[in-house]
């Protein structure tokens, strides 16, 4: 795609919709790189050093220190349902992690030359980005039979800043399918939106649960909600307010993703009872370009 535009039309698709699809924005040999840069990420990590089991269901359980170090560091997240009540796994560790996160475009040169790609920053310019901060980035394997649901959501419940612009990037390294959970949308619902439902760490340090749930958010009936399947490579981008979900994967194919959050740090303020901060070693988040001098 050397000649990539991203034109008025998509920008008006987006704005109108709340998310877009960019088809074939990755050749497929970039996949099948990061999918490689995953697997020897994975080949050398030890299980016994990585017990953290992720669930949208129980923040309660992924609220801890393993969680919230995670901004500078490659943190590995294990599906609910590929370990045993022991907590031992019960699948090969390739087939078990829910996600790895948060700070591939940090860590690893592969996620960080596609998270900085020329393109991805022409797109944030044309919305009008001043200074994009790259918050997280994760990938995301929505394994097979075992990849779990994803519940009806917009991303600024859990990433949000004063004022609000906020930008999700999903490029899908294999195929998605109704199958194995591709992800579904509720075209224009980030107009009506509004972030009514934060969560966030409890105030005091230590405090049990270590997140909370603040407030409610009416979200719409699941037949407003249509599923988006999306090929190898391509790319979908969302708004951060549009309300979205995913099935689980009840396929034999896993579903990976590589995905990474951007908010406007241009006369914005990053809330700080999110989950996700800065930490010593990493003291501001990593910004994709400065247009603000």
């Amino acid at each position: 795609m050397k000649d990539f535009q991203f034109t008025d039309t998509q920008e008006l698709e987006f704005k109108k919709n709340g998310f877009l699809v960019l088809e074939n924005f990755l050749a497929a040999e970039k996949c099948d790189e990061l999918r490689a840069e995953c697997k020897r990420l994975i080949d050398e990590m030890d299980p016994k050093d990585h017990l953290q089991v992720f669930s949208t269901d129980s923040h309660e359980q992924m609220g801890n220190d393993y969680l919230f170090d995670s901004t500078d560091k490659i943190g590995y997240f294990w599906e609910a349902k590929a370990k045993d009540e022991k907590g031992n796994l019960i699948v090969p560790k390739h087939n078990a992690l829910n996600k790895m996160g948060h700070a591939l475009h940090i860590k690893s040169p592969p996620f960080k030359e596609v998270t900085y790609d020329e393109r991805i920053q022409q797109i944030l310019r044309k919305l009008n980005f001043v200074k994009p901060s790259i918050i997280q980035s994760m990938f995301i394997f929505k394994p097979p039979n075992i990849g779990g649901e994803v519940n009806r959501h917009i991303d600024a419940t859990f990433l949000y800043s004063d004022p609000l612009k906020l930008i999700g990037v999903w490029i899908a390294l294999e195929d998605t399918t109704l199958e194995n959970g591709c992800l579904k949308f509720a075209a224009g619902s980030h107009k009506t939106t509004d972030v009514t439902l934060r969560m966030v760490r409890n105030r005091e340090k230590g405090a049990s649960p270590p997140l909370l749930f603040e407030g409610s958010l009416d979200f719409l009936p699941f037949d407003s909600f249509d599923p988006v399947p999306v090929k190898k490579g391509s790319l979908i981008l969302i708004d951060g307010k549009v309300q979205h979900c995913s099935d689980k994967n009840a396929s034999e194919n896993s579903r990976h993703v590589y995905a990474f959050h951007l908010t406007e740090s241009y006369q914005s303020e990053w809330c700080s009872r999110n989950w996700l901060q800065p930490t010593k070693s990493l003291p501001v988040f990593p910004a994709l370009y400065d247009d603000s001098k």
